[in-house]
């Protein structure tokens, strides 16, 4: 069983339960050869922009932090990593894109837990295989591909 610990700093009116969090989780993880722990902190506008200076020295918010478990050969750990996902950007995002609030976080949970496991987005190869990735997962869970145009 993935173990999901979520924690909620922001004041946002619109965050998934813990059992949606689990479900998406558990999407991604299905094909996994063993359980996995995941730490989910929801935070505000403000601690984003704080996190995405000092971790990637950038300006400004973003949607989602990844920050994967590098395990040590002598601890022996389920622990996969942290996402930090602030919540108003999501909701932002969102409504934006005309998008369905649940669904842009669902999406966001994949996309972050696809990092854990070590997908990224950087060289185009890897975020078409990446985006393959979140469109078949997101599919899987009745969820439309996030990249077409409404």
């Amino acid at each position: 069983m993935n173990i999901v610990d979520v924690q909620i700093v922001s004041q946002s009116g619109q965050l998934p339960s813990q059992e949606k969090f689990q479900y998406w989780i558990d999407a991604v993880l299905s094909d996994n050869a063993k359980d996995s722990e995941i730490v989910i902190r929801v935070i505000d506008e403000a601690d984003m922009i704080q996190f995405n200076k000092q971790y990637r020295g950038k300006k400004g918010g973003t949607n989602i932090l990844s920050f994967p478990f590098d395990v040590p050969d002598a601890i022996e750990s389920d622990l996969l990593g942290d996402l930090l996902i602030c919540a108003p950007i999501v909701e932002k995002e969102a409504l934006a894109q005309h998008k369905k609030i649940e669904h842009h976080w669902a999406h966001m949970v994949v996309h972050g837990v696809l990092h854990l496991l070590g997908y990224d987005h950087v060289e185009n190869e890897e975020a078409e295989e990446m985006e393959g990735l979140e469109v078949n997962i997101l599919k899987k869970i009745k969820i439309k591909n996030p990249y077409e145009e409404p």
